[in-house]
């Protein structure tokens, strides 16, 4: 028995709530630029909450069943480490001419998300279980391949600023730790009665912590991405494109690789998803001549944000098929 019965109309109007909240932190980013700096900080707590509401929704024990899956692995790894890298390359002549608008763009688009993209998918109705074992291994791959990607699509010098940090503090803080948590909630509801409410509780929050999510990048990057409006219009235009591009090719991989509708859905998230709040950091400690590349990683998480929703709201249609 669900807790809050509020739970239902959230569910149903979520993506007008979504939209709400993306509205509401471009007002206050753009009237109170000071307050970014908070919102910022705010960002990974929101993102670890979200995860941590997400997981304990999972039946965790059946991870090992789904990391078995070669099929959906194997289309996976497919369609983030051999298709993007060659959709980005495409895409990034048409910044070519700017340095920072190009590394900006190959950076961003050549890591696979690992954090919001499984809420994403789950709310779409994708395999989110599947999608969330296979973390690690996109984790893994992303830190060998993206410098080598980076180092044949941008030069040399574009892999000496690539450290493994902000990776591993994302996998530590976005992915390992609020998945122990719910590991440890659901070991616990099983043994003690006081516990078995906080599923419910998890599930109620879902929606608003989604809110805060998407509120608090939008607020925290406003800003900045409006400041530079003029020189991301090409990078926007990238993004754009990106997502239409990849939900074209990402779907036609799961029907290559025949896998069924909710694992085909997980693999479209997948490939159009980029990991742009983990390089963020990345971005924002390049050196003076490559400091727009910052502004292109935000501008990026903004066009994507819409991208997931508009993604969301049509998928429920696609249901049924084969």
């Amino acid at each position: 028995m669900k807790i809050w019965p509020g739970n239902a109309w959230m569910q149903t109007h979520q993506i007008a709530l979504y939209l709400s909240a993306i509205t509401a932190g471009c007002v206050l980013g753009l009237a109170l630029p000071a307050a970014s700096k908070g919102l910022e900080n705010s960002v990974n707590p929101f993102l670890g909450l979200l995860l941590y509401a997400t997981f304990l929704g999972m039946p965790l024990t059946r991870f090992p069943e789904a990391f078995r899956d070669t099929r959906f692995m194997g289309a996976l790894c497919a369609v983030n480490f051999a298709v993007v890298p060659l959709v980005a390359f495409g895409l990034s002549r048409i910044v070519a001419g700017d340095q920072a608008l190009l590394f900006g763009v190959l950076l961003v688009l050549l890591a696979p998300c690992i954090d919001y993209v499984i809420v994403f998918t789950g709310l779409a109705g994708g395999d989110s279980q599947r999608l969330l074992a296979a973390t690690p291994l996109l984790l893994i791959l992303q830190m060998l391949l993206v410098p080598a990607y980076l180092y044949i699509f941008a030069g040399p010098s574009a892999i000496d600023v690539i450290v493994p940090a902000p990776f591993l503090g994302a996998l530590l803080g976005l992915i390992v730790l609020p998945l122990l948590a719910a590991a440890l909630t659901q070991a616990l509801a099983k043994r003690f009665t006081w516990a078995e409410p906080i599923g419910d509780w998890a599930d109620y929050l879902m929606v608003p912590l989604m809110m805060g999510t998407l509120f608090s990048v939008v607020g925290s990057q406003i800003f900045t991405v409006s400041a530079s409006l003029g020189q991301l219009g090409l990078a926007i235009m990238v993004f754009a494109l990106f997502i239409c591009i990849m939900n074209v090719l990402g779907y036609s991989a799961g029907k290559l690789f025949k896998l069924p509708t909710a694992s085909r859905r997980a693999v479209t998230f997948s490939g159009a998803t980029r990991n742009s709040l983990v390089v963020l950091p990345l971005a924002l400690a390049l050196p003076a001549e490559l400091e727009l590349a910052s502004a292109v990683v935000v501008s990026q998480t903004l066009v994507e944000l819409i991208g997931m929703l508009v993604m969301v709201h049509y998928a429920p249609k696609q249901r049924t098929t084969k």
